[in-house]
């Protein structure tokens, strides 16, 4: 009975010395959150990034409106036409549509890769400047954790939220 008593006792012991030790260490503890899609678009390089893709974007959409247009000629040509062709002209024209068809879908898949590629330039130094900016900021104010609200957070207290400070930050590191 004694041995049933002493172990109780000592897991009770136990408990409270891991409780205690728990609530000792979330006291300490400091957590942010930031929206790290939300600090990448606004902050200064982010926009001037965002008006190269765009740009860049606007001057293949004009450079392929031509192609689809002259495709979409040929399509309705055909369309209006292709009863009074003969099957060797009709197969012609069609053999002609699908090959300026796969043309223009090449073109249109690099222009693609292009792009993916370009904005993996574009953000490539915004996002280790972002990585030394987030470390500094943690480690001068004394943060344990700085979490990614749209990728780790469920709910938040908004007071928690550094993103305006984090742009400043990498506003003043990027310049």
């Amino acid at each position: 009975m004694r041995k049933l008593c002493a172990a109780g006792a000592l897991i009770a012991l136990v408990f409270a010395f891991a409780l205690v030790s728990t609530s000792s260490f979330a006291a300490d503890t400091t957590i942010g959150v930031m929206n790290v899609q939300r600090v990448i678009v606004e902050c200064d390089a982010g926009k001037a990034a965002k008006d190269r893709f765009d740009n860049r974007m606007k001057e293949l959409q004009d450079k392929f409106k031509s192609e689809e247009a002259e495709l979409k000629k040929l399509q309705d040509e055909i369309k209006k036409k292709s009863s009074a062709w003969s099957e060797e002209k009709k197969a012609e024209k069609i053999r002609e549509f699908q090959k300026k068809g796969r043309e223009l879908k090449v073109k249109t898949d690099d222009a693609r890769l292009e792009m993916k590629q370009m904005q993996d330039k574009e953000l490539e130094p915004i996002l280790k400047s972002l990585e030394k900016v987030v470390n500094t900021y943690r480690l001068e104010n004394g943060y344990a954790l700085i979490l990614d609200v749209k990728t780790s957070v469920i709910s938040y207290d908004p007071a928690i939220d550094l993103t305006d400070e984090i742009v400043e930050k990498l506003n003043a590191a990027m310049k």
